[in-house]
């Protein structure tokens, strides 16, 4: 009788799901770049200039719409899960951005227009700023996830010296969404 009920409660709410996921996703929290292509690769001028690679070292410009209800800040994220480190790479980390930003520009870390108060903390390069994708030579493509969190507080309380690891506990601690895109590179 037990697993007769479990079995219906599971089918009910897999059915409640399928009903309303069209509804959520027309609403949906996405994040875009008129440079970068989800599941692209990306190009010399998102490359580092460093430790081999000769790229231009410049974010990207990124534009997200349709935040969760209940945003008060913004965060942003460039992570490099292949990286032959045991945990991955980063390589941006912008956080304490205001609520009202939809979007930033082509290299806002080199030319100065991150918003007003938002901070760039540490990355794996050892400083703030954007890293651009630099994977070992002969090595597979590796995948570059760039990642808009919406969250519930409108700033962290951190610094720039603060780790990624340490950004990324009180990311997931106010988190009330996000949305990603990935590109990839190989050398």
């Amino acid at each position: 009788m037990h697993k007769t009920r479990f079995f219906l409660s599971m089918a009910l709410a897999i059915a409640l799901i399928l009903t309303l996921a069209p509804v959520c996703l027309a609403d949906g929290f996405t994040l875009t770049s008129p440079t970068i292509t989800d599941g692209g690769t990306l190009i010399e001028k998102h490359l580092l200039n460093g430790f081999g690679c000769t790229g231009d070292n410049i974010s990207p410009a990124l534009e997200w719409q349709n935040p969760p209800a209940g945003t008060k800040s913004f965060a942003i994220t460039v992570y490099d899960p292949d990286a032959p480190t045991g945990s991955g790479w980063w390589h941006w980390v912008v956080f304490d951005i205001p609520k009202t930003t939809t979007g930033l520009a082509e290299d806002a870390t080199g030319n100065g227009q991150l918003p007003a108060g938002a901070i760039q903390s540490r990355t794996d390069f050892g400083a703030p700023g954007f890293g651009g994708a630099c994977p070992p030579e002969q090595d597979k493509a590796h995948r570059y996830i760039f990642t808009i969190h919406a969250l519930d507080i409108e700033t962290l309380g951190l610094t720039p010296d603060s780790s990624a690891a340490m950004v990324g506990f009180f990311l997931h601690a106010h988190s009330l969404g996000s949305a990603s895109l990935t590109a990839q590179y190989g050398r």
